[in-house]
């Protein structure tokens, strides 16, 4: 096997072990003895608080520039073995509600050490084909998001304490995959020491604030999206008086992402990672626009358009991180790269919390309406662009 498919393969496997304490999350969360704590919001909190741990920790990572001045093998592998722990954390007998969300958040934290470091390493050994490589990578991500909605599909239960012990080891073992296995890429350019200066010597290059300016219009729409996917077609089916298996529907219009961002990395093998991205952009913001329609369309039709919908509102992730790894100053990629997805995640919040809001005083038929607002920035920053 050559050198660079062992290390594709390695790579995408690791992040996928090491990222399943993320999603996996949400399958065990939802199954904690809480009612005991008396804390009706805990469960919320607890599914939040991942989001907010991996906010803070890439914000952490970034400003210290973690990824650049130490090995990213070797930040990954410490990463993925302290999620891991944090991870146990929530089967210590008896926790109290802030014991269970001191983990969660810790949880969250680590996977800062994982997701962008893990394209991080990828950039390093990739100088070219890098767009194919993270389309698989983040391919792999996001058939793991849609797993536990395949689960409850079919009303799968596993108990909460096996998959705690099982994800946890998964990530042991992806943090020594890459810890044992991938050294330092030959691309990769070490930064010895500290400065304040980096974050804004990294946004002065105009084609890099491009790429980040089109990746947060992309963030605007996709986790919206997702999180609210389940809710859209739960009223499509009280509006139309039909069955829908919403996990099911959900997870395929979710699953069908992971084909879109491998075949949008196969694709940058022709056409660049900008055009990839933009098109995706173009699709899926029409989509957020005839989706104020799309509640009366017949059954096969909406299912056919969720999917049109679920392939392009990811496909442009891998080719954005490309376009921010490619566009940054080598000795900051990692940097780079950390900082972009601390604010894409922090712009996530506030469009979830706007749908949250919408559903409760507006008309669901209009929900997604404003996650257009994302793909419309994003077109616009590619717009003529020179990436």
């Amino acid at each position: 096997m050559p050198k660079q498919t062992k290390i594709i393969i390695l790579i995408v496997l690791a992040q996928f072990l090491g990222t399943s304490l993320w999603f996996v999350g949400n399958i065990v969360v939802p199954q904690l003895p809480v009612a005991r704590l008396g804390n009706p919001d805990l469960l919320g909190d607890l599914l939040a608080a991942v989001q907010l741990g991996f906010i803070l920790g890439t914000l952490v990572f970034a400003v210290l520039a973690i990824a650049d001045r130490f090995s990213p093998s070797k930040v990954f592998a410490v990463s993925a073995i302290l999620g891991a722990v944090a991870n146990l954390a929530l089967l210590l007998p008896q926790a109290e509600s802030g014991t269970l969300l001191i983990s969660r958040l810790s949880t969250g934290f680590f996977l800062a050490g994982i997701y962008p470091v893990g394209m991080k390493i990828a950039a390093d050994y990739f100088e070219k084909g890098l767009g194919k490589v993270l389309g698989f990578l983040v391919g792999a991500l996001v058939l793991g998001t849609a797993i536990p909605h395949a689960l409850n599909s079919f009303e799968v239960s596993v108990d909460y304490k096996i998959i705690t012990l099982v994800t946890s080891g998964l990530a042991a073992v992806g943090g020594l995959l890459i810890g044992v296995f991938v050294a330092d890429g030959p691309y990769r350019k070490a930064q010895q020491k500290l400065s304040i200066k980096a974050i804004p010597f990294i946004f002065q290059t105009k084609k890099f604030r491009r790429a980040a300016f089109g990746y947060w219009g992309h963030m605007w729409e996709l986790y919206a999206f997702w999180g609210f996917l389940p809710v859209f077609i739960n009223y499509y089916q009280a509006e139309h008086q039909v069955y829908l298996n919403t996990s099911l529907w959900s997870f395929f219009a979710i699953a069908i992402g992971a084909i879109s961002c491998a075949f949008g990395g196969v694709l940058t093998q022709k056409i660049s990672s900008k055009k990839v991205a933009y098109y995706a952009l173009v699709i899926s913001g029409m989509c957020c626009l005839v989706s104020a329609f799309s509640i009366e369309f017949p059954p096969v039709i909406f299912g056919f358009f969720l999917l049109i919908w679920g392939a392009a509102v990811v496909a442009d992730s891998p080719q954005f991180s490309t376009l921010v790894a490619q566009n940054a100053p080598p000795e900051y990629r990692g940097t780079a790269l950390t900082l972009v997805n601390c604010i894409g995640f922090a712009i996530t919040v506030v469009s979830i919390q706007l749908l949250n809001y919408w559903v409760i005083h507006f008309d669901i038929d209009y929900l997604f309406l404003v996650l257009s607002l994302g793909p419309i920035f994003g077109i616009l920053s590619l717009y003529r662009s020179k990436l």
